[in-house]
């Protein structure tokens, strides 16, 4: 298990953005050398995680529960055989491109260690926007996105550090429920009855993650 690339993106004007100014992050690339990152604060306030990495939304994107977001190269891979086109590493937007890595698999308060000091804790699946879309450029992205429940995962930072391409990736933590990154991308998208089973990741799933599964748990008592 290791990361293949480690990747980042600098802002640029895109249409289908709803970012105050125009631009966006999500066009990311490789990056060369060794690559801080810490946690970069709240939602609102801090972006990514990633040095070097812009988020240009910090309403919808980024802050300390959304510090980095990985995508499985393998996914990558069966994306390029049914769209029939190259995807590069990066191109999803995601900031860590792993490979044997079971990204959609991984538990809700999972812990990586990545290299020799990096400690990043999953948190949620990502859910697929109108950025994303536009800057795919593929029609019913959203719904076919949706539908395949493999959204790559979003982590937390732990312990910040530096990491660089070609760094093992440990799974250092496994916790005792079985809340994976699809189960929670399903709950909040195709099967909202599973924001029940959501609930017993605990404080480790996202914040707003938790916050639908304690209202929609809440209704079906009410």
């Amino acid at each position: 298990m290791k990361v293949l690339t480690v990747n980042a993106g600098r802002p640029r004007a895109l249409e289908h953005t709803d970012a105050p100014s125009g631009t966006t992050g999500i066009g990311k690339v490789p990056v060369d050398g060794p690559v801080r990152v810490t946690d970069p604060g709240p939602r609102g306030v801090g972006g990514s995680g990633v040095a070097g990495d812009a988020i240009c939304h910090l309403r919808h994107h980024g802050g300390s529960d959304q510090a980095v977001y990985a995508f499985a190269r393998e996914d990558l891979d069966a994306w390029e055989r049914e769209l029939g086109r190259s995807l590069a590493n990066g191109q999803f937007g995601e900031n860590l491109t792993t490979a044997g890595v079971d990204v959609n698999g991984a538990l809700l308060g999972e812990r990586w260690r990545i290299g020799s000091s990096l400690l990043l804790e999953v948190t949620s699946g990502r859910v697929p926007c109108r950025t994303f879309a536009g800057w795919l450029g593929e029609r019913g992205w959203v719904k076919r996105f949706t539908q395949r429940a493999a959204p790559g995962a979003y982590l937390r930072v732990i312990e910040p550090g530096e990491i660089r391409a070609g760094d093992p990736v440990e799974i250092v933590h496994r916790p005792d429920h079985d809340v994976t990154v699809a189960v929670a991308f399903r709950a909040v998208t195709t099967e909202r009855e599973l924001l029940t089973r959501v609930l017993a990741a605990g404080g480790a799933a996202h914040p707003e993650l938790r916050e639908k599964a304690l209202k929609y748990a809440a209704e079906q008592v009410s």
